[in-house]
Order: C-alpha cells, then structure tokens, then sequence
C-alpha cells in the first residue's frame, strides 16, 4: 500500500510538472506517453531529481546577465582593482576619485565578490591618493566588508579563527591606521561589531589601539609637526632649533634666497644663509687657542618625517691634556638640580671610586648652520657673518672638510688641497697663504705638529 502510495504521488508531481514547463520548448520525448508503471515510474525520477529544461529556465540576476567570463577572472585579481583607481582617477588623484572608485565597486555586485582582494590595492593606493592619514576614508573601506556574514555563532568558530582572510584584512586596516597614528572613533567600533563581532581578532587590535594611543600621544617632548614650512628659510629655522641642545640659542639669517645680474648680464640666484650660535658656544670660542685651527665640517643629513635637509658645522679638536682646565662648578647656575654633590658615604675595602666608563671627547662644535649651496664660497660667507660676534675667528685659522653632499659641490678655484685655509680680519680678509709660509710664521712647535697633520690628512683625502 506505501509504495502504490508513493507511486500515485510521484505520478501526480509528473503531471503537475508537465502543466507547468507545457509552454517551453520540450524535446519530443518528454510528450509521449508512457504504458507501464515502471517506465512512469523511472521517467518520473528522472525528471524529478535532475531535469534539462529545469536548469535552462532557472532564473538569473540581471547584474550577472552582462559579465564576462574574463571580467569575472579579473575581478578576483589586484591587478584589475589597480586598473580601477587608475580609470576612475586618471590624472587626478584627489580624495573624491579615491571616494567615487570605491562606490564604483560598491554598485558592481551586490554580493561584494573579491573585497578583500580590493580592500589591499585600496590601502596600497591611499598614499598616492593623498588619504592615508584620513579617519573618514578608513571608515569607508570597512564599510566595503559585508555585515553580520563573518560573525562568529558560537566559541568553537571563534576557536578557530571564523573567516581568517577577512579576518587578517581587517586587521591590516587598523594597522595601516596604527601606522599613521591615527586614532579609531566609534563609527569604527560599530563597523568591526558589525562585520566581525565582539570577539573577533580585529576588535581585538582595536582595543589595543585604543588602551596605548592615548597613553603615547602626547609623550614626545620634540615633537613634529605634520606639515613642514614649505619656505626654506623658515624650514632651516625649524631644524636648527630641533637640533641645538640650548634654548637661550639665537638663530640669524644671513642671507636671503634671491636672484641677481652680474654686470655681464648674467643672472645668479644666491642662495641662503641661516646659522645658530648659543651664548656658550661663544663663550668657548673665546676661549679657543687662536694658534688651534678650527674646521667647517658637513653636510650632515637630518630627517624630519619623509624631508631631508643639510647642515654644517664649525668645530675643533679636542684641547691636549696640558691645556685642559676643569673649571669648579657654580652651584648658582642651578638651584633644583646641582652639578655637584658631596656625599659622604660608608665605603667598603673593596668600593672603588672609579668607573669602567669611557668617555670620548670629540672637540666643541662652536656653531651650526643651513644653506642650499654647501660649497666654499657660501661657507665663507656665513664665517665671516659669525666674525661679527665672534672676534676671535680673525685670528684663528680655519680648515674646510666637506664631504660630497647631495648634490654636486662646487669645486674651489685652488687646486692645492680639499682643505683650504682662509684668514677673516675685521676689514679686508687677505687670500690663504702658501703652506710653506705658514709654517715659518709659527715659532712654536705644537703649531707645526698641527699643521703637519692637516697636511698628511688632505694628502690621505686625495688619494
């Protein structure tokens, strides 16, 4: 009875089944009608299970209607994400055309097929967009996750890492954000909550970001800022303060950027002249052994964030041991945190008052300046500008040791020595004299033992 029961049920879906596909084009022997019930019976399982004009009418969406196989295969691809922004942009890459080409993939499936693979040409493209510091294009592109689908249901997904390509993509965002020290709002709480729960590894990497970025903020005593002076004098001024250890230090610009014509006609830009000198650098100087060379030294790089920029120095070598004076300490100079404390404190046979430190002296730096022509002839300049204030460097020899900047130097018109020795008097600065003459003007025999150095060394620099 069961099975001439199921037989009369499958018998009627047949015919149920015929009424309904009668208008579709039917091959001819689909209509011709069956004697036996084993043939109705096997003709109706048949069509049951597995029927051709089934899969043939099965309705499609109408965005799939008009995709390629080849778009389809390029969809999943980076390359193609990369042709998007390309498009979408052309030649201007804005903060609007990053936006739109996102919206452009946002309105191609609705399914979102292939945006994790979109969400890393996006990060990799933000810093040509100009939008990698931006909170609100972060935002947008967790929004391209789709909701509630990556969500864990229980704790044995959660235990095993639910959806970990999605998962890993997300967390790449926030730490492309960490990056940048940008700080997550609650519209980004409420997007991880929605695409991937509460417990999962990008809330996790939120909270993280949330307990240190607060706590490191603000840490830096020198900090940075964001955007540098544009102006280079201005930028020269900055990096020059950044870098002096005194902040009584007085910056003087001593030349500004300008174009002249030389009596031929012929136009110069000179370029321009920004120095630094604290109240102890001076002080120092004035004590300096006028028979004691001092030297220019540069260029030294110095980065601030992705700008580089150039500085030079005026130093000297460390003073021998026979002219070192250790002068007492003033216990007026500071009153919160002396210079010197005399403990009396218990020591044992086997204490000793020295210490396994090594202190290496490298000689006073007198000066510091800034100039976007590092050659010989502007460094001379900025001596003679510091001559001024400085009496003393009329007296003293001064020796050039520059290094191949970045860009290409100048060659000085004497072909004697990288090192060239130039007197500064307060009046009219006389040409450098012969080594030779030098040498007889100095009685003393330290002033020759120097002098000879200096030779040997620019001998050592020109090989």
């Amino acid at each position: 009875m069961k099975c001439s029961r199921c037989l009369l049920q499958l018998q009627g879906l047949r015919l149920l089944q015929a009424q309904i596909v009668r208008p579709a084009a039917q091959p001819a022997s689909l209509h011709q009608p069956t004697s036996t019930t084993s043939t109705t019976q096997h003709q109706a399982l048949r069509r049951f299970h597995g029927s051709p004009v089934c899969s043939k009418d099965r309705p499609v969406p109408a965005e799939f209607i008009n995709d390629d196989d080849d778009d389809k295969k390029k969809n999943k691809s980076l390359v193609t994400h990369d042709d998007l922004f390309e498009k979408v942009a052309k030649d201007d890459k804005t903060k609007a055309t990053f936006n739109k080409a996102v919206d452009v993939f946002l309105k191609r499936d609705i399914r979102r097929r292939g945006h994790v693979e979109f969400i890393y040409a996006a990060l990799k493209k933000m810093p040509e967009f100009g939008v990698e510091r931006d909170l609100v294009v972060y935002n947008k592109l967790l929004d391209v996750f789709p909701k509630e689908v990556f969500v864990p249901r229980n704790f044995i997904q959660r235990m095993f890492n639910h959806y970990p390509r999605q998962q890993e993509c997300g967390v790449q965002i926030l730490e492309q954000m960490e990056n940048y020290g940008i700080t997550p709002n609650m519209e980004t709480k409420v997007l991880l909550v929605q695409i991937f729960g509460e417990k999962g590894h990008p809330m996790r990497k939120f909270q993280r970001i949330m307990y240190w970025f607060p706590k490191f903020k603000h840490i830096n005593p020198f900090p940075v800022p964001q955007h540098l002076p544009e102006d280079p004098v201005d930028l020269a001024r900055f990096s020059l303060t950044r870098i002096a250890n005194d902040l009584d230090a007085k910056v003087t610009v001593y030349q500004m950027p300008c174009t002249d014509i030389t009596e031929s006609g012929e136009e110069i830009t000179l370029p321009h002249i920004v120095g630094i000198q604290s109240p102890g650098q001076m002080e120092l100087l004035a004590k300096h052994n006028p028979s004691r060379p001092v030297f220019v030294e540069g260029p030294f790089p110095l980065w601030l964030r992705k700008t580089c920029v150039h500085y030079y120095i005026l130093r000297a070598d460390p003073a021998p041991p026979e002219e070192q004076v250790e002068e007492p300490y003033d216990p007026e100079r500071c009153f919160d945190y002396p210079l010197q404390l005399d403990l009396d404190l218990d020591r044992d046979l086997g204490d000793t008052e020295s210490f396994d430190v090594e202190d290496l002296d490298e000689g006073p730096v007198f000066a510091m300046c800034m100039t976007s022509q590092g050659d010989q002839t502007v460094l001379n300049q900025w001596i003679s500008g510091l001559q001024q204030t400085n009496p003393v460097l009329g007296q003293v020899p001064t020796l050039f040791r520059l290094d191949a900047g970045p860009k290409e130097l100048q060659a000085p018109p004497s072909t004697e020595s990288d090192y060239q020795q130039h007197h500064h008097h307060h009046h009219h600065p006389p040409p450098a004299e012969p080594e030779s003459q030098r040498r007889e003007s100095h009685h003393e025999e330290e002033g020759e033992v120097v002098l000879e150095e200096e030779q040997r060394r620019s001998q050592g620099m020109k090989q």
